[in-house]
């Protein structure tokens, strides 16, 4: 029996827990705030169990690794290090799903010292887009092509009958987590062509993307891309670019929202119960006039423009009392707009991975594009929560037959973990389709 510890009980974790308690040989323990979360997850199912931990509390978690064989940490990314610490003392094997930080990285000596993996970035984006784009890379270099040109896009989106607002988005995570990435620079690479995007102007930097099943989205860059040319071996490629997918209308209205300094983060005010969001929004909007007019001016559109009819959608131009004790700019965003665009009983999402690829082979070349398409289950699990979180479980199967031999930090591109990951997936239900087109 294997005694596998979850820390946390947010959106993602369900399939998860579901998934492992079904393993016949797992005892299961989710830790997490709110026991009742971790409760309502768990059930009455005798090898399930539900324990209180803050997220600082570290002894209470020394105490529950110690008594685990494998750790998986759903938490926020910045606690990664910290638990991944306390599993090197204590020799047990980490699985997230979040992005290889560099304090998590430079854990990898003591890591690999100790004989323990620490296994990150092992759900949807990032995840699954990797082992997907290492299959088909793989093969292509199999078959003596070269691949000149990648670019890969992925987003979390309402399902077509549920798109009903007019940003074309609701939450499936974390809203502040949403919005924080909308604070990142990017950098690409395009024709040969390195290129800094900064985060001012992130989402002025977007275009659209026909993708079949789905129809025209709009895609806007995804962080530094350019790691990733080592990592999945395309020295010598001439594009490369990792993408964020919206339906069209989202990144004017997030560039505006930038421009006007709502994503900021630093400032955390005490004083916010007692105003309005027309106070706190007349704040970033100099002039005298009618709100949405002065706005208008501020951001050089004409007053009818549909990036104002939103942000009126939203609630920023109304006298609604903001109703926070304190936070900063974004997490009373964050709170307007999780009032607005949230998913309604029986609403499903969707998730669209797509990869396009151009290739040189001697006698042609092609372009080849790779989509996953996945839809929540209405009144169940979300398609964001099953793809984030069934890579990992998997992945924690793996461990527990000890079909993983790698140690120290890694995440999933090499093919001794891609290959059963994607094949385990595919049992799942996830099928990616693909078409080919020859270009000359």
């Amino acid at each position: 029996m294997k005694r596998v510890l979850i820390l946390g009980a947010g959106l993602v974790s369900r399939p998860m827990v579901r998934y492992l308690l079904n393993l016949n040989d797992v005892e299961l323990t989710v830790a997490t705030r709110t026991v009742s979360k971790a409760l309502e997850l768990i059930g009455t199912h005798p090898r399930g169990r539900a324990v209180e931990l803050l997220a600082d509390d570290e002894s209470n978690l020394h105490r529950l690794i110690a008594s685990s064989d494998i750790v998986v940490s759903l938490l926020p990314y910045t606690y990664h290090p910290t638990v991944a610490r306390h599993c090197i003392a204590l020799k047990k094997h980490l699985v997230t799903t979040s992005y290889v930080s560099e304090a998590m990285k430079a854990l990898d000596n003591e890591a690999r010292r100790t004989g323990i993996i620490l296994l990150n970035e092992i759900g949807l984006d990032p995840g699954i887009d990797h082992m997907s784009a290492m299959a088909l890379i793989d093969r292509v270099k199999a078959n003596g092509g070269r691949i000149i040109s990648f670019i890969s896009s992925c987003g979390g989106l309402p399902a077509p009958e549920a798109n009903d607002n007019p940003l074309g988005y609701k939450f499936s995570w974390s809203p502040r987590g949403v919005l924080m990435a909308g604070r990142n620079d990017a950098r690409f690479l395009k024709d040969g062509r390195e290129i800094l995007i900064p985060a001012s102007q992130l989402f002025a930097s977007s275009w659209r993307q026909k993708i079949t099943g789905v129809g025209e989205l709009e895609a806007y860059p995804n962080r530094n891309s350019l790691p990733y040319i080592e990592l999945y071996g395309l020295e010598g490629i001439r594009t490369m670019i990792r993408a964020t997918l919206r339906y069209p209308g989202w990144c004017e209205t997030m560039q505006a929202i930038s421009e006007l300094g709502l994503l900021r983060d630093e400032r955390v005010r005490n004083d916010l119960n007692r105003l309005t969001y027309a106070q706190w929004f007349r704040e970033y909007v100099p002039g005298t006039g009618r709100l949405q007019e002065d706005t208008a001016v501020r951001l050089n559109l004409p007053v009818n423009h549909p990036v104002l009819q939103r942000l009126e959608w939203l609630g920023l131009f109304s006298d609604a009392p903001i109703m926070l004790e304190s936070g900063s700019n974004l997490d009373i965003l964050a709170k307007a707009m999780l009032e607005r665009m949230s998913y309604k009983r029986g609403e499903r999402d969707m998730i669209v991975l797509h990869h396009q690829f151009v290739v040189e082979y001697s006698d042609r070349r092609e372009r080849i594009e790779s989509t996953l398409i996945d839809y929540g289950e209405p009144e169940g699990d979300t398609a964001m929560a099953r793809t984030v979180s069934l890579p990992a479980a998997v992945a924690v199967k793996m461990l527990i037959d000890g079909s993983i031999k790698l140690t120290g930090v890694q995440i999933p591109v090499r093919s001794e973990l891609y290959q059963p990951i994607m094949a385990e997936l595919s049992k799942i239900g996830f099928r990616f389709q693909e078409q080919t087109l020859r270009l000359d």
